[in-house]
């Protein structure tokens, strides 16, 4: 599964629009004219279509950063998890412990040392280092932002949010030139989204496959019959993650009534609180999707669900979210339904943090199903300049993740499966920044990650009925896609002993040749204007289509190294 690094460097951006302040301010140099004492990091300035700067943060304004550092032997972990999921491999399966992974592919001690050493000086406070030391948060205010990391900060209005962001890139001392990777939380303007659409917003434009006579919502539950699940067993051995942030109140009296109202019983839930408790509850919904189609797809069989609970939708506090759910190590799969534009990602610098995480699990046995996005081909719409509209969502392009686009599920008046196509708002296309990844090779076409790689049920008219603050709810999104996918694939690897890892590279190997392994989703186009249009094997519409559950148990059963 050897994977590239990035295929091309991130450009230094732009500065930002000239600030219209009765006081007129001395901005520092640009990362060309940069003090020679200074070495750049991959958090860059964020260039702004429509946002006009307000005024300079107070050197007193509080700010809360997550230092992300950069592993060592990185190339060869990439070649050691190539192995631990190669189909026939004898490696296969043979999963770092922590220990292993601090000794040989993480910062050292000294390393996280000098790190600290430099924020204290700096004026930060409450420092945390991260288990296995790739992160490092702590607390400070502007003025220790811009003496640590050379860089200014100002204020935004955001659709009435007072927002802040980097006006510069950031930098660190010579001394820590190749410790430090990125400065996470210098901008909260761009932040990551839910992917969840109610079917009530999308009645305006619903997909026409949507206004056939068999188009209806489904039970949680329901979805294991319309994708074949036949006697595969429950997940009862396996524990799912699912990042969330905010109060988690809700959703665990949701999840509760959920399962009691369909007479199954309630798997244990966790909420993992990472950093400072959040109290956002405007992602409830979210959370609720989440949770309760993994159960229903599961057949209630669930060994555990932890909630892993940042602060907030920043792109500092859910790098962190992704990093306690590595370090804490009990999820064996972990939901992701969350998404910004990948070039956002990649300016802020959190790409390149997200993807040494998500590197990290795999070598662990973990790995991360993610949503690809309900903006079709377009994810990069609003704020940030582009060169082309034609974009996909981050932390979905990354190539150590299973990306899981979007469809519109139709069944038979028994429920069983009957057909599928695109859904017009599933996330596809090919990353501008991730190398394709060598399990792609000779599938995907082009130097790129080809998004996604399987789809499930999205359109919100053939969503899912969930129950949200205490009412029956009908939403989709690829929102759905995903969890639907960690529930599936749960309940597979279950069934074989929890042997199985990051699927990925036994995907790409065994479906093409396979067929009766997946639904091969052939129709529509996930764009008002059909930029991608689905067609037989993959495609950058739906992937490989949607696996069948009972075929794909019965496949892996017979091939232990999937």
């Amino acid at each position: 599964m050897q994977i590239q690094k990035f295929a091309v460097r991130a450009e230094r951006a732009q500065w930002v629009r000239a600030l219209t302040l009765a006081m007129p301010f001395a901005f520092a140099a640009t990362a060309a004219q940069a003090d020679l004492g200074w070495a750049g990091t991959t958090t860059h300035a964020p260039v702004f279509e429509t946002l006009q700067a307000r005024d300079l943060l107070a050197a007193g304004e509080s700010m809360h950063i997550v230092l992300s550092l950069k592993m060592r032997n990185a190339d060869a972990l990439d070649a050691f998890n190539a192995e631990v999921t190669r189909v026939g491999s004898p490696a296969y399966g043979q999963w770092l412990t922590s220990d292993q992974f601090l000794k040989n592919y993480a910062p050292t001690d000294a390393q996280v040392k000098a790190v600290v050493d430099h924020l204290t000086r700096a004026g930060f406070t409450h420092i945390d280092v991260a288990a296995n030391r790739l992160l490092v948060s702590a607390d400070g205010t502007a003025g220790s932002v811009r003496s640590a990391f050379h860089t200014e900060l100002a204020h935004f209005n955001v659709d009435g949010r007072q927002a802040f962001a980097n006006t510069r890139d950031a930098f660190v001392p010579k001394a820590l030139d190749g410790i430090v990777q990125s400065v996470l939380g210098l901008q909260n303007v761009e932040q990551l989204h839910t992917n969840v659409v109610r079917a009530d917003a999308a009645a305006a434009q619903p997909s026409p496959q949507a206004t056939a006579a068999a188009a209806h919502g489904f039970n949680p539950l329901a979805f294991q019959l319309a994708y074949g699940a036949g006697s595969t067993p429950t997940a009862s051995n396996t524990t799912i993650g699912i990042i969330s942030d905010g109060d988690l109140t809700q959703t665990l009296a949701d999840f509760a009534q959920y399962t009691s109202s369909n007479n199954i019983a309630a798997p244990p839930t966790e909420v993992f609180t990472v950093g400072t408790a959040g109290t956002d509850t405007s992602g409830t919904i979210e959370w609720d999707l989440d949770s309760q189609t993994i159960t229903g797809v599961t057949g209630g069989g669930v060994q555990k669900i932890i909630f892993y609970a940042a602060t907030s939708l920043s792109n500092a506090n859910i790098t962190a979210a992704y990093n306690a759910a590595v370090t804490d190590n009990r999820a064996k799969i972990i939901n992701v339904s969350l998404g910004e534009c990948e070039s956002s990602a990649q300016s802020d610098g959190s790409l390149a943090a997200d993807d040494q995480i998500f590197q990290a699990a795999i070598a662990k046995g973990q790995f991360f199903s993610v949503s690809s996005g309900d903006s079709g081909s377009h994810e990069c719409k609003v704020l940030l300049k582009t060169k082309n509209n034609v974009a996909v969502s981050s932390p979905a392009s990354s190539p150590y993740v299973v990306s899981v686009g979007g469809t519109t599920l139709l069944t038979d008046a028994a429920g069983n499966y009957f057909s599928e196509s695109t859904w017009s708002g599933g996330g596809g296309g090919f990353s501008k920044v991730e190398a394709r990844p060598s399990y792609q090779n000779g599938i995907v076409s082009g130097s790129y990650r080809g998004v996604p790689d399987v789809a499930l049920d999205a359109d919100p008219n053939t969503g899912a009925i969930i129950i949200d603050a205490g009412k029956s709810t009908q939403v989709g999104g690829t929102s759905l896609a995903s969890p639907l996918f960690v529930g599936i694939y749960a309940r597979i690897d279950s069934g074989t002993g929890n042997t199985h890892g990051f699927p990925n590279p036994g995907i790409y190997a065994n479906f093409p040749t396979n067929a009766g392994l997946y639904h091969d989703v052939t129709t529509g186009s996930n764009g008002s204007n059909g930029y991608y249009s689905a067609k037989a094997g993959w495609d950058n519409a739906t992937g490989f289509g949607s696996p069948i559950i009972g075929s794909l148990y019965t496949f892996v059963s017979a091939h232990p190294t999937f």
